[in-house]
């Protein structure tokens, strides 16, 4: 199995964690409570299905240490997502400081899982 193929799984379950996270906000508040429970399976589906497949191409790869430092990246921008989520579905204050953050972390998670996947598929 190629690296890029190993991705192709957590790439599908990331489309549908956006798609359903713009029904979500399309559907307007107060949160759809049946959108919103949809969107955080999809997305903890997401992280273990990537946390997954990262670590099955990490292993024996050269130079672990870039790559560690882009998954620890990526886990970071997983944990705002989660963390802003949570807030703004709360209604605590600062929603727009936690959306901007919330709107930022999917770029900076692909970005860093990119480049990732771009490593691993130079080096295998």
């Amino acid at each position: 199995m190629t690296v890029i193929s190993r991705f192709v799984a957590p790439g599908i379950v990331f489309v549908l964690t956006l798609a359903s996270g713009l029904w979500l906000s399309r559907a307007g508040k107060p949160l759809n409570p049946l959108i919103f429970n949809v969107h955080k399976l999809i997305a903890l589906a997401a992280v273990v299905i990537t946390a997954i497949q990262a670590f099955n191409a990490l292993r024996g790869a050269p130079d672990q240490a870039i790559l560690i430092a882009l998954l620890a990246l990526a886990g970071l921008s997983v944990v705002a997502l989660f963390a802003t989520g949570a807030l703004m579905s709360m209604n605590k204050p600062a929603y727009g400081v936690l959306l901007t953050i919330h709107n930022i972390a999917p770029f900076v998670a692909v970005i860093a899982m990119g480049l990732t996947v771009n490593l691993l598929a130079r080096r295998i």
